[in-house]
């Protein structure tokens, strides 16, 4: 056979393979783009949503009270799905329709998470006026959810809710008495000393501090007022101005004056680690031998077998009980994870009931460690979407954004450091001196707003510059595994300053478990 014809048979058999292979690699090619696009449409989509609830929750004096959050979370919903229509609008995809490729979104806060997915409503046929029918299907928020465990021996039946710190609620029977107690944990042999001379790791914690910012609001005429370093106390999530004598709060960019005449040297951290010492030493006497093991099921009362079998609030010989690896920690993440993963697991599997518009099996996607680790840890946006044709498969995709500026919890990682050249630093930074002279929350250094007659107006409660290579590129800060170890081996005012405001924060923070009345008697002046 000439070699002619040899080619001939070749190129007949070879082209028809070559250009299917080709269409294939450039349909996968296609289909490898297209899913990045829409992880990208989906990240940017989140993130807007986070940041329009972090926006809400900073200008707003009331967002840790419930119905407050709640009307931020709507809010950021609502942000997340015109952001998604924004996005996908040039693929033909509006709000209505990208609704029904969405099983769930999910906002993780400080001691439990809400769910935005679909749910069917009920009507009683003698409820008038209502503002929906019986049987309805609607978008919404359900329930809060608190990241809560029931425990059970012998002699013990409590439910402990955990929260993204070290702060926990016992609820329940001890021997057959009910115990309602709750606190934060903290090695009571990391703490020694007593009344205003406490120090926690060898550290000596300031038994009393002025706080200051800068404050604005707008006057009758119209006017924006603005008092530089004004004093203040910060109790229950709320603070507490000192203008001259009269104490005012700000409630959404309006002043009100109080009629408490309150302290200005603030001792909160002194009380933080003294109650916590306090509340430890209740929890290991009377739930030392409490076991992950005796885990059970709230409503069926059956164990729990993925927890494993260790002490939870026992003392542990090389790590204390705060410790990011001690067993509480280790149990704490444990039940979050569990917790969400159960009911997201059984929001996503429902909604297969309620997408009439798309054929797609709606299912939990598996989550990587290093994501529940950020989950866990931190306020998040968890959003899903599925079901939508990318040519060569179907998109299935999530995003995971966190938000670490917020008055919901104060991690180890929300106090910066002011030092004496008028700047202020992550408290890792590897090029901060011993110069230290104050502390503070990192929400505290976020651009305020306030609105006159005339349009919004913007101020920072401090005027210390953020330190370049600490707060904006980050290059000069250490990631230690164990922050306090970190802090305690630093040392110094800047080790002082550091566990001072951390104590003082925790303190005073927003929790449904505080009592205001007696909060307010433990500030105000005798």
């Amino acid at each position: 056979m000439k070699y002619q014809s040899l080619a001939v048979i070749f190129i007949i058999i070879i082209l028809p393979i070559s250009m299917i292979l080709t269409a294939y690699v450039q349909n996968q090619v296609q289909t490898l783009q297209l899913q990045i696009s829409y992880d990208t449409k989906l990240t940017n989509s989140t993130y807007d949503a986070l940041k329009a609830f972090q926006l809400n929750a900073l200008n707003s004096s009331t967002s840790d009270l419930a119905n407050s959050k709640l009307r931020d979370i709507e809010a950021s919903v609502n942000t997340f799905f015109n952001s998604m229509a924004s996005n996908f609008n040039m693929a033909g995809y509006n709000k209505d329709i990208l609704q029904n490729y969405v099983p769930a979104v999910v906002y993780t806060m400080y001691d439990g998470y809400y769910i935005y997915s679909p749910f069917t409503n009920t009507l009683e046929e003698d409820d008038e006026g209502a503002t929906y029918t019986n049987g309805e299907k609607v978008y919404g928020l359900k329930p809060y959810i608190f990241y809560s465990c029931r425990y059970k021996t012998s002699s013990i039946d409590v439910v402990i809710t955990y929260t993204l710190d070290n702060y926990i609620t016992v609820q329940g029977s001890i021997n057959n008495n009910p115990v309602y107690r709750y606190g934060y944990l903290i090695e009571p042999s990391n703490i020694t000393g007593s009344g205003s001379s406490i120090q926690y790791r060898g550290v000596t914690i300031s038994p009393s501090e002025v706080l200051r910012e800068d404050v604005a609001y707008p006057q009758e005429d119209g006017t924006i007022r603005k008092i530089s370093n004004c004093p203040y106390v910060k109790i229950n999530g709320i603070k507490y101005y000192n203008d001259g004598g009269t104490w005012f709060s700000m409630l959404n960019g309006t002043r009100y004056d109080q009629s408490n005449v309150f302290k200005e040297e603030n001792d909160s951290a002194i009380k933080y680690y003294q109650d916590a010492r306090d509340f430890t030493n209740w929890v290991r006497t009377n739930l030392g031998d409490l076991s992950s093991a005796n885990a059970v099921d709230s409503v069926t009362g059956e164990k729990i077998d993925s927890f494993g079998n260790y002490e939870i609030f026992s003392s542990e010989s090389d790590k204390s009980i705060e410790d990011p690896d001690s067993n509480f920690n280790q149990q704490r993440q444990a039940v979050i994870r569990y917790s969400i993963e159960k009911n997201l697991s059984v929001a996503i599997a429902n909604y297969n009931r309620y997408s009439g518009e798309t054929s797609a099996n709606f299912q939990m996607p598996k989550l990587q460690e290093d994501e529940w680790e950020k989950i866990i840890n931190n306020i998040s946006i968890i959003s899903f979407m599925q079901g939508i044709s990318i040519g060569g498969k179907v998109y299935n995709g999530y995003s995971i954004v966190t938000n670490t500026v917020n008055e919901e919890v104060v991690n180890t990682d929300s106090i910066y450091l002011i030092t004496s050249d008028g700047q202020y630093h992550k408290a890792t930074d590897t090029d901060i001196g011993n110069n230290v002279t104050s502390a503070y929350l990192n929400l505290d250094f976020e651009r305020k707003s306030v609105t006159n007659n005339v349009g919004i107006n913007y101020y920072y409660p401090h005027n210390e510059m953020g330190c370049y290579s600490s707060i904006v590129s980050q290059s000069a800060v250490d990631v230690p595994e164990n922050i306090y170890e970190y802090m305690a081996e630093k040392g110094g005012t800047v080790a002082q300053a550091y566990f001072t405001a951390l104590g003082r924060e925790r303190y005073s923070m927003y929790k449904t478990n505080n009592n205001p009345t007696e909060l307010f008697k433990e500030f105000s002046t005798p």
